[in-house]
């Protein structure tokens, strides 16, 4: 497996925070969710996500972005209600998490810039 991502829970404010690292696939996002339903990573009673884009560059075409939400829905049981805070800074790659934010269905979704302000969102 390559070391692409890193989780770590923040378990005072019950988010579990996800950093992504060089580029990545759609596959890449898949198993690395797949990784921590497997080994019990997500606590049941999560608050939200917090998804760390700024590291890493999308490794997929732009239309693609609705095979991830569809992913989503598909695991809504580990989702359901929870806040998904999306961080991005590079224009090219800022545009995916954006669209993703049109798709929500079950959970809520937000791009940010700033950890600082997706934390605000998520507890708000």
């Amino acid at each position: 497996m390559k070391d692409f991502y890193k989780y770590e829970l923040n378990s005072e404010l019950n988010i579990l925070y996800k950093y992504y690292y060089g580029p990545i696939s759609l596959d890449d996002i898949f198993s690395s969710w797949e990784h921590a339903f497997d080994n019990n990573i997500i606590p049941k009673d999560i608050k939200g996500f917090i998804l760390d884009f700024r590291k890493s560059t999308f490794d997929f075409k732009v239309d693609r972005f609705i095979d991830i939400s569809n992913f989503y829905k598909e695991h809504i049981d580990v989702f359901k209600g929870t806040k998904i805070g999306l961080i991005s800074v590079k224009p090219n790659d800022v545009v995916i998490p954006i669209l993703f934010t049109t798709k929500d269905k079950g959970y809520t979704s937000a791009a940010f810039s700033t950890d600082q302000a997706a934390i605000d969102w998520i507890l708000e």
